[in-house]
């Protein structure tokens, strides 16, 4: 735009705008000067009074004192600052949350974690030789104890973990028997059938979706063949006309025409779950006494630690997986190693793991326990507000990251609405505010399930609700 065609009102409004040393000379943006450097301070002063500019030229009313465009740079250096990972309160209800990181870490594993990242380690030294050691020694005995494996491998995930064992186990090129049934997509469109490709094999599927037979495996074997796998359909279950081979017959006909059996299990469950109301799930160690020669699991899932592909199995395969190159690119650091030591011990009894898991301590609560939680944070919504309308009411919890698809808990939820504003509206507040508080919509009411809140978060809740409510009152 031209300055004959600009307005004398406009011209008057852009020779009033503060110049860029007005606004850099004021203290609250001085005071910046000890963690931003000076050029990248003075940069986001120029973009505020660029951005403002282009509000004044389009003929839009805006704030041009100094003040407003100090607070304004200093909104755009809080975020420059600050951390995009951000601590959430997750109020869904779902227990492992995939996009709100899975499974909490034991008070314990956090407090490893922070010993081995604020000390020198012997991550990778022998104390008792006193010279350089193996990271994978550190996992392996108690992973053995507690499965029954010969050895024990640990890489990032368990993608990584069958990637790693189709490359390492098999000549590139062969064929992998697998059910239609079983050709999951694992999250984020990562699909079995990818991940067997880019490992060099050949994908070959056998029987049917909804019904495999062991004479399907049979005919498919050929001198192509490389391995038999099974992968636990953790994301999904086929209910109705259908029929799997049971592993036993699997791993039979796999070791009678020497090929390996591989099973990729997804969650890892360690613990048999039933006397929670849980279907039955097989867990690591009766895969083991299935005979599989390698079984791969993830640790941040049912496992309840942190982010991990566990692989164990006979000792002759993870020998080799150990050698391979590609192991290199898929080892876990020290934090990994450090939290999931810490949480695997707490299996040595089981009765002990569900205690001090957070994930099997979630899952294990019962709805009294629910019910009584529901109806304190019901409460405290109502001594400190007023605007809300609020009840406690059923309904149900997933388990979530893949793991028993179908399955639903009984909870206990804080249903609201609001006089203020929309439940559109609250939600995007209590998502967008300080705490990241993640609820759920349902039939027009925002809902709180317990099941997933903290103790603290309670208290933050209420609090926050609060905060909404007097924000509202002073804008209206």
């Amino acid at each position: 735009m031209s300055k004959k065609n600009i307005s004398p009102e406009i011209q008057n409004k852009l020779r009033q705008l503060p110049s860029v040393d007005e606004i850099l000379s004021r203290p609250e943006i001085q005071a910046w000067s000890q963690t931003i450097n000076h050029e990248r301070i003075k940069q986001q002063v120029q973009q505020v009074l660029n951005e403002t500019r282009q509000l004044i030229l389009r003929g839009e009313t805006v704030l041009i004192d100094p003040d407003t465009l100090a607070e304004k740079t200093t909104n755009k250096l809080q975020a420059l600052g600050s951390m995009t990972l951000k601590e959430c309160i997750n109020a869904t209800g779902t227990v492992l949350h995939t996009n709100l990181g899975r499974a909490l870490l034991a008070d314990e594993a956090v407090d490893a974690m922070l010993k081995v990242a604020k000390h020198y380690n012997n991550l990778e030294y022998d104390l008792d030789k006193g010279e350089r050691g193996s990271r994978y020694t550190h996992l392996t005995e108690i992973i053995k104890e507690l499965t029954g494996a010969e050895d024990v491998l640990v890489v990032n995930n368990n993608a990584a973990a069958v990637m790693l064992y189709l490359t390492a186990l098999i000549p590139a090129g062969s064929e992998i028997l697998i059910s239609r049934g079983e050709l999951v997509e694992i999250g984020d469109s990562f699909r079995i059938p990818d991940v067997i490709q880019s490992a060099g094999a050949v994908l070959r599927e056998v029987g049917a979706t909804n019904k495999t037979h062991l004479k399907d495996f049979e005919r498919a074997i050929t001198p192509e063949t490389g391995a038999l796998l099974r992968v636990h359909t953790s994301n999904y279950r086929i209910v109705g006309f259908h029929k799997m081979v049971p592993d036993s017959e699997v791993v039979s006909l796999a070791h009678a025409n020497d090929l390996p059996a591989f099973k990729d299990l997804g969650s890892g469950l360690l613990i048999n779950l039933e006397h929670l109301g849980l279907p039955a799930e097989p867990t690591v160690s009766e895969s083991l006494v299935a005979g599989y020669d390698v079984v791969s699991f993830s640790g941040d899932k049912l496992l309840g630690g942190p982010q991990a592909g566990i692989i164990v199995g006979k000792k002759a395969y993870i020998q080799k997986l150990k050698k391979h190159p590609l192991l290199r690119a898929l080892r876990v650091d020290k934090f990994t190693i450090a939290a999931l030591e810490k949480t695997l011990t707490f299996y040595l009894n089981p009765d002990y793991a569900m205690q001090k898991i957070p994930t099997l301590r979630m899952l294990s609560q019962e709805i009294d326990t629910l019910q009584k939680q529901a109806e304190m944070l019901q409460g405290m919504i109502e001594r400190e507000t007023t605007s809300y309308h609020v009840a406690v009411i059923g309904g149900r919890s997933q388990i979530g990251g893949g793991s028993y698809p179908g399955t639903y808990l009984p909870t206990a939820l804080v249903s609201l609405t609001s006089d203020q504003c929309s439940t559109s509206e609250l939600e995007q507040a209590l998502r967008l505010g300080p705490h990241h508080i993640i609820a759920r919509i349902n039939e027009d009411h925002v809902q709180f399930d317990v099941r997933t809140l903290l103790s603290e978060d309670m208290r933050v809740i209420a609090q926050y609700l609060k905060a909404i409510e007097q924000k509202n009152q002073y804008s209206h």
